[in-house]
């Protein structure tokens, strides 16, 4: 037997281990399947060469806990070491101290790499064996036994049979190790497609034998097999069904909504890397799970924190990257920005724009009727990326309140003759909220106006956006003023009163404004004698600034609810009826209720005054 100290100078490495690993110490048990696996694949490898000429046999991975030895051990049947391969593996870790090893640590992908991977087992057990014998005939087995510190024995083994078993007898603080569910969970989280199958214990299943009234159920025992080693996204596109890609989806999120299209991601170089990604239904809405997307290397789970390789807006996406070339810091499961990592961001986008401008030319009746779930992403990624920006200005849509959608190009021609205001700007009237904005909808549109339903969060950003980008267009909510100003031109429409009327007006409806609110202007204006007899506007500026603020999550307070009550002078109820009235009682009461209504229209008459409103209405009607 052969005893030894591991080649770390000066310092004890475990110490180091474990307190630097602590907090991703359950990817022990990932790191040590992933080495079993290698060691397999390395096995069919040198089969498939001729260099082995064995029979493979079953290559299954077993997970095994003995509860009573408190051990939990990773069998696997693949290529095996030797002695000289366990000192030079496990041994000879050429580091100068202990800060050597962490710098190590740090900087390498520790994936399928025995040496260092192999040492976080350390962070759940007091003493760790490997009984190990090498596919090369006549090869002598060997275990290696090390029980947290620098000493080790080295010694033959019994073992018959080809491949490694690393058997961990886990410390007092790590019992948790021991439990099968918490095993099973580990295994579901960072093995689920491994290529090579993983049994862990057995499973009751149920099974049906007979047929019609004789059929019987009959509960057996099976091998519990916890991965599917060839998942979707390692096979060619042209081998899948639409079906087998639902099905996936199905496996990657078992109660979620079926998706409405993916993209295979396929590629080998500059770089290497396969996946699919999912489109989910985002239902109008940004309120969605994010870290959807799940990072493989070489199907080893890694992490769905994938926002370093992913643009922020496609993390609203599903589904699964694998890619060996990522550079990964394992043992905290975080991605290094260098200039793969930008490379394989830009591909991903590219191929993103690209999906959706084909679905779009392909099917555009279909790509407008999936609109409402794609508009939100395609919307956030125009305003989060550039270069997506600009190959989404051909498919991104916008959409009116007839349900009528254009291209951001074909609606700029759309409205160019009746729309451009006194700056030859173009003016994209909108509604973020058409059932309340009803009224005006209509008198724009019987103006001639096109109006725009931008009913979603993200609206406020994207408009913004657009004003910016495209420079010639500006945008206003249709309730941002009287109908004839929404297009501000250098028209103006005479009145029927006289100035001295208008003052008066102007004056009888000041007072019963001031009398609710100290933030509202009033204005006598001359509209049309079918525009509504008092519109009250919110001016676009303020309103803006208002809801951006809210949306940021700050208070209401720093910009005041400031509105303004325009009085059109052309309404027969003003000009014939209040102009005519003698009874100064009577002109209060009446322009009392037209500011009531002209408030009710905005759902900005609440409360006491909304219940007063009511009550001398129905007195009204009696």
């Amino acid at each position: 037997m052969q005893k030894g100290q591991i080649s770390v100078q000066t310092e004890n490495i475990f110490p180091i281990i474990k307190q630097f690993l602590y907090s991703d110490q359950e990817i022990f048990l990932r790191e040590l399947i992933s080495n079993a696996t290698d060691a397999t694949t390395k096995l069919k490898t040198l089969s498939s060469k001729g260099i082995f000429k064995g029979e493979l046999g079953d290559l299954t991975i077993d997970v095994i806990i003995d509860e009573e030895q408190k051990t939990l051990t990773i069998r696997d049947r693949g290529i095996g070491m030797t002695s000289d391969e366990v000192e030079r593996f496990l041994n000879q870790v050429a580091f100068s101290s202990a800060q050597e090893f962490l710098e190590k640590y740090k900087a390498e992908s520790i994936i399928g790499h025995f040496g260092l991977g192999f040492y976080s087992a350390f962070m759940v057990a007091d003493k760790v064996e490997v009984i190990t014998k090498s596919y090369q005939d006549g090869a002598e087995a060997a275990v290696w036994t090390c029980e947290g510190d620098p000493e080790y024995t080295l010694d033959t083994h019994d073992k018959s049979t080809r491949g490694t078993d690393i058997v961990l007898h886990i410390s007092d603080d790590a019992k948790e190790y021991l439990e099968e569910g918490r095993i099973q969970g580990l295994l579901d989280k960072y093995c689920k497609f491994l290529p090579i199958e993983i049994k862990f214990g057995t499973k009751t299943e149920t099974i049906y034998e007979g047929e019609g009234e004789d059929q019987e159920s009959k509960e057996v025992e099976v091998d519990n097999i916890i991965n599917n080693p060839h998942p979707a996204w390692k096979k060619q596109p042209n081998d899948l069904t639409d079906e087998d890609y639902q099905n996936f989806y199905r496996e990657l999120y078992p109660f979620g909504q079926p998706p409405l299209f993916w993209i295979h991601l396929n590629i080998d170089y500059p770089f290497n890397l396969t996946g699919i990604l999912y489109f989910p239904k985002l239902n109008n809405s940004l309120e969605v799970q994010k870290n959807k997307i799940q990072l493989y290397s070489n199907q080893v789970y890694v992490t769905d924190d994938v926002k370093e390789i992913v643009p922020e807006f496609l993390t609203l996406l599903h589904g699964v990257i694998d890619s060996p070339d990522i550079p990964l810091n394992v043992s905290r499961s975080y991605l290094q920005s260098d200039r793969n990592v930008k490379k394989i961001t830009g591909y991903i986008t590219k191929k993103v724009a690209e999906k959706l401008h084909d679905l779009f030319k392909n099917d555009r009746e279909d790509f407008e009727s999936k609109w409402k779930d794609l508009g939100v992403f395609v919307k956030y990624g125009m305003i989060s990326d550039e270069k997506f920006n600009d190959k989404a200005q051909k498919f991104a849509l916008l959409k009116n309140t007839k349900d009528e959608f254009a291209t951001i190009e074909d609606y700029k021609e759309k409205i160019k003759d009746n729309q451009t205001d006194k700056h030859n700007k173009l003016v994209m009237i909108y509604s973020n909220n058409t059932a309340e904005h009803d009224s005006f909808i209509n008198s724009a549109t019987n103006y001639g106006y096109d109006v725009l339903e931008f009913d979603n969060i993200i609206d406020n950003h994207f408009m913004q956006h657009l004003e910016m980008k495209l420079g010639d267009v500006t945008f206003v909510r249709v309730d941002s003023d009287t109908v004839d100003n929404l297009v501000q031109k250098d028209e103006e429409r005479e009145s029927v009163l006289s100035e001295k009327e208008q003052e008066k007006i102007e004056e009888l409806f000041k007072t019963a404004v001031s009398a609710k609110s100290s933030m509202a202007q009033v204005s006598v204006k001359a509209l049309t004698p079918n525009d509504q007899p008092v519109v009250i506007t919110r001016p676009e500026f303020m309103r803006r600034m208002k809801e951006m603020q809210a949306l940021q999550g700050m208070g209401a307070d720093a910009f005041p609810d400031s509105f303004n009550v325009v009085v059109n002078s052309n309404h027969p109820l003003i000009a014939e009826k209040l102009v005519k009235m003698r009874s100064a009682e009577k002109k209060d009461e009446f322009v009392g209720h037209l500011y009531n209504l002209a408030l009710l229209n905005q759902g900005m008459l609440k409360g006491a005054d909304l219940t007063s409103f009511i009550n001398k209405s129905i007195e009204f009607l009696k």
